[in-house]
């Protein structure tokens, strides 16, 4: 079986769009997807860059949030069966963990890990596919596989965020939208957006932002000071950049919490003056909110269809698979919440 996928084969490159090979057959605990739609997240953008140093499989496949529908299965697989919606996402749900799949591209090995989502057919391991009812949007899916998720897992689990409390997202890029929605939800107040683009600032504000700051033109650190005196029950930094994840955990009071959520550079390291911590200030560094996709993702859409969680304009572009390097260099403008990638019918 044949199918059309982007493949990264040199870092800082653009990716490679053409037709690999599937293997024959599913091993045990693999799923065949084919993918109606994929998202587009930040760490996918590090991945591409090598934020992380040396990338030792490539050429490999990329992706790890899509809506899709199951076309077959391997030996053991039970919570899933062909002709199921699915929401593709990175965190391990129910289900097991299989092998990753090994495709073939003009002789050539390309790695894939439990999940890829640039490819319009994937094998992916059980636990990293949820079903869903048929009348969710596959569009809208993508979301509930990274950017809600992640959101609702820090704001609940990481933060352990509070009705009342008050919050400051640093980055309002697709992971930071969906925290200030998720916090709004949450009840905080105030929920203050920090970012050097009006164009994301204003979607905070459609998303339940009280207040927002470019820190572009503005002092970020007087004006927050300013609307909090006493220093932040909650900090979230999405940006993963040294000096805002040092100021986010400055300006968190002495008995808040600090999360960061973006990725640094590899290499990068902070200075903090660590004396808060023995007395009740919380630094905390979250791996995609230890959210539980089988648990949340339902959760997620049926509070998105009792109105209650607003993202029906959280993807503000859609290109398709042909258009990848574009669709990454709309990512990377930040002039886009969230970007979804449609694959050919």
């Amino acid at each position: 079986m044949k199918s059309k996928a982007a493949i990264l084969t040199e870092l800082n490159k653009p990716l490679i769009v053409d037709t690999i090979e599937l293997p024959d057959h599913l091993e045990y605990g693999q799923v065949l997807v084919k993918i109606k739609y994929s998202g587009i997240c930040g760490s996918q953008l590090g991945e591409i860059s090598g934020v992380k140093g040396p990338d030792k499989y490539l050429p490999h496949l990329l992706g790890h949030e899509g809506g899709g529908i199951v076309e077959k299965v391997g030996s053991g697989v039970t919570v899933v069966k062909p002709g199921d919606h699915v929401v593709l996402h990175w965190r391990p749900g129910a289900g097991i963990t299989s092998s990753t799949p090994k495709y073939n591209w003009n002789g050539k090995q390309v790695n894939a890990g439990w999940v890829t989502t640039f490819n319009e057919y994937a094998i992916v391991s059980e636990n990293r596919v949820t079903p869903i009812s048929k009348d969710v949007d596959l569009k809208t899916a993508t979301l509930y596989g990274c950017a809600l998720t992640t959101a609702y897992g820090v704001v609940h689990n990481d933060a352990e965020l509070k009705s009342g409390e008050s919050v400051v997202i640093f980055g309002a890029g697709g992971v930071g939208i969906a925290t200030i929605a998720a916090a709004h939800l949450a009840g905080a107040n105030p929920i203050i957006a920090v970012d050097i683009n009006d164009f994301k600032l204003k979607n905070a504000i459609a998303y339940g932002a009280t207040h927002v700051i470019n820190s572009k033109n503005e002092d970020a650190k007087k004006m927050i000071q300013e609307l909090v005196p006493k220093g932040l029950d909650v900090i979230i930094d999405t940006t993963g950049i040294k000096p805002v994840m040092e100021l986010s955990y400055e300006l968190t009071n002495n008995k808040g919490r600090t999360i960061l959520v973006g990725v640094p550079k590899v290499g990068d390291k902070i200075s903090i003056d660590t004396m808060p911590l023995h007395f009740g200030k919380k630094l905390t560094g979250s791996h995609g909110g230890d959210s539980e996709p089988s648990i949340d993702i339902p959760k997620l859409i049926g509070l998105h269809k009792a109105g209650r969680l607003n993202i029906d304009k959280m993807i503000t572009h859609t290109f398709t698979l042909d258009q990848i390097n574009e669709a990454l260099e709309m990512v990377r403008s930040g002039d886009a919440v969230r970007v979804a990638i449609k694959m050919n019918d």
